[in-house]
């Protein structure tokens, strides 16, 4: 049973509120003409997602914006520890480790880019796209060449409990089917614990595909197939 003493309820209000504040602070405007015009060298095996540009939702604007270490760090981070995020993702405590995450992906070949969700110019989730037919993943299931995964974190609090991840998924994934061209569906591992995300991506248009034992991780493997796109 939940607590009801007046004292803790006023304390979890209190500790909601900063975390609202802090968001507020760290979460700024993103200036996204600028971010689609800066130069990148790295390797690319994603189709440039710095040029997909911006899709309509029901709530705004949505646009997919790879991540800049220098610019993003410290809101990546402060989603990172929060307690409901790291039980997920690991990678709360320093930014260091956040950091160390981040560079990983921005170091390597391309097969993952690290990105932030902006709403109407607004950061408010963290996304990972890669190839899942590139990645360790493959190894657990039956990989089309060009299948394309996707992670999700919502930061902000007051976007979460509300059914914005469904949302935000459908528009992610078909933003992976329009322009890539290559990819016959977009693939998603969330934990099998993790029952709102499994929610989320039913919602948005996957379907279960199968239990896969991960390490680390007992996961639903979800798709959303091309051919299946205008339906589910």
């Amino acid at each position: 049973m939940p607590h009801t003493d007046s004292s803790t309820s006023s304390s979890t209000d209190d500790t909601i509120d900063m975390r609202l504040r802090q968001e507020e602070d760290v979460a700024r405007l993103i200036d996204l003409d600028s971010a689609r015009s800066e130069a990148d060298d790295r390797p690319d095996l994603l189709d440039h997602i710095v040029e997909w540009g911006p899709t309509n939702i029901p709530l705004g604007t949505f646009q997919l914006v790879p991540v800049r270490i220098g610019r993003d760090l410290r809101l990546i981070a402060q989603w990172m520890n929060d307690p409901s995020v790291a039980a997920f993702w690991e990678l709360d405590g320093p930014e260091e480790a956040t950091a160390s995450h981040l560079g990983d992906q921005l170091d390597g070949d391309g097969r993952s880019v690290p990105c932030l969700g902006v709403l109407d110019g607004v950061p408010m989730s963290y996304w990972e796209v890669y190839r899942a037919d590139l990645d360790p993943l493959a190894r657990y299931y039956p990989a089309r060449p060009h299948d394309t995964g996707i992670h999700l974190l919502i930061g902000r609090v007051s976007d979460r409990g509300r059914g914005l991840g469904t949302t935000l998924l459908r528009a992610a994934a078909d933003l992976v089917l329009e322009h890539r061209p290559s990819c016959t569906r977009v693939v998603a591992e969330p934990d099998l614990r993790n029952t709102p995300s499994v929610a989320a991506f039913l919602g948005a248009g996957f379907r279960f595909s199968a239990e896969v034992e991960l390490p680390g991780k007992r996961a639903a493997l979800m798709l959303r197939d091309r051919a299946l796109r205008h339906v589910l």
